[in-house]
């Protein structure tokens, strides 16, 4: 087989436009954050792309399970809440050409305490489960600081 360096490997197929975004929370009011390997000191909720003929409620329960190993089989809510944003140019190579805008769902669930998560390693180098507005500061995105603001409820304070 003859491929350049400018051809895509044949098993490669391009991200989907669409992904999930999805809140994580304690009924005490602690937020999981989880840190990005790349790019580095990047803090996120749980986030992922949809698959072909994937709904987005498919995505945020594959997504959570690969990303923290929980199962959101029950208790996953839909926020109703859909964004659409640029996308960042670092990350466009990963998309059909001319593709300039992500579509993303919003999600949350709530969980009665913290929990241990198991990492997928990697994506993710380390995870933190935060009081609301430290994890609003741990958001590297617009749309995950929006979505803790609208989904975690205030004035709900971590124990211990």
């Amino acid at each position: 087989m003859n491929t350049s360096p400018l051809t895509p490997h044949p098993s490669f197929s391009y991200k989907r436009p669409e992904s999930v975004l999805v809140v994580i929370y304690t009924r005490h009011g602690e937020v999981l954050r989880l840190r990005r390997r790349v790019p580095a000191d990047f803090w996120q909720s749980v986030t992922g792309s949809l698959l072909d003929n994937e709904t987005p409620r498919q995505a945020a329960l594959r997504e959570v399970r690969e990303e923290t190993g929980f199962l959101a089989d029950h208790g996953l809510t839909d926020s109703g809440v859909v964004n659409r944003y640029p996308i960042h140019k670092a990350w466009r190579a990963k998309f059909a050409a001319g593709t300039m805008e992500n579509v993303e769902h919003v999600f949350s669930w709530s969980l009665p305490a913290i929990d241990a998560v198991r990492l997928d390693p990697y994506e993710h180098t380390e995870y933190r489960w935060l009081p609301r507005d430290e994890a609003i500061a741990f958001a590297s995105s617009r749309t995950d600081r929006e979505a803790i603001l609208k989904l975690v409820p205030e004035g709900v304070r971590g124990e211990g």
